[in-house]
């Protein structure tokens, strides 16, 4: 169970660990990845609720694709090795499947949490449950400046993370060894505007439309 309890830690870190990188680095204006990786997440800040229109493989596919690599190779531990040697490999297994299955619904889980109107009872009491990332929960990381909360997985590194200031303490170490300012593209990106709603305008509209159940 402590494994278990690991891996889903684990890829909660490693989808705020992604998602502050992309966030805070970086423009949008970087050939490749400022379009195929920064920009989704810098329009996401203008429009939240873009996410809840994207289909299933637009919304998951990266992240089905990039736990590929470890579920070969748990294939390939399975049938290469024997019973014994599987049984006294148990806990390392586990924690790499559970990595493996919450890396790869992260996407979906952050998805369900910015879609304010109806959802499946199960779906709720998972959120309420905090067993997945809850709604009113991720609703902090979108005020801005979006420099807080940025694990999507569960979020339950969340808020140890902001006690410790490890975020900011990072962003500091890098500012002061490249003289690069995290953030510094934001603005200037934002005042584009792509016809999208104004950040605060969006807030108060999940504030009115989010359940209070």
């Amino acid at each position: 169970m402590v494994f278990n309890i690991c891996g889903i830690i684990s890829a909660d870190f490693l989808s705020g660990l992604v998602h502050w990188m992309a966030d805070t680095w970086g423009s949008v204006e970087l050939t490749v990845v400022g379009q195929a990786f920064i920009r989704p997440f810098r329009e996401h800040h203008i429009d939240p609720t873009a996410i809840t229109r994207h289909d299933f493989i637009e919304t998951n596919g990266d992240n089905f694709m990039a736990i590929i690599p470890g579920l070969v190779y748990l294939l390939y531990f399975f049938r290469s090795n024997e019973y014994k040697i599987i049984c006294l490999n148990y806990n390392w297994i586990c924690y790499l499947f559970l990595l493996a299955i919450f890396v790869a619904m992260t996407n979906q889980i952050h998805q369900l949490s910015h879609i304010y109107g109806p959802l499946p009872v199960w779906i709720l009491f998972l959120q309420d449950m905090h067993i997945i990332l809850p709604r009113k929960h991720h609703r902090i990381h979108h005020i801005s400046p979006h420099e807080t909360y940025f694990c999507i997985t569960t979020g339950w590194l969340n808020f140890p993370l902001e006690i410790i200031h490890f975020w900011s303490a990072l962003e500091l170490i890098i500012q002061s060894i490249t003289g690069c300012k995290p953030r510094s593209d934001d603005l200037k990106w934002a005042q584009k505007g792509l016809g999208a709603p104004t950040l605060p305008n969006t807030l108060n509209h999940i504030e009115q439309a989010i359940p209070s159940h």
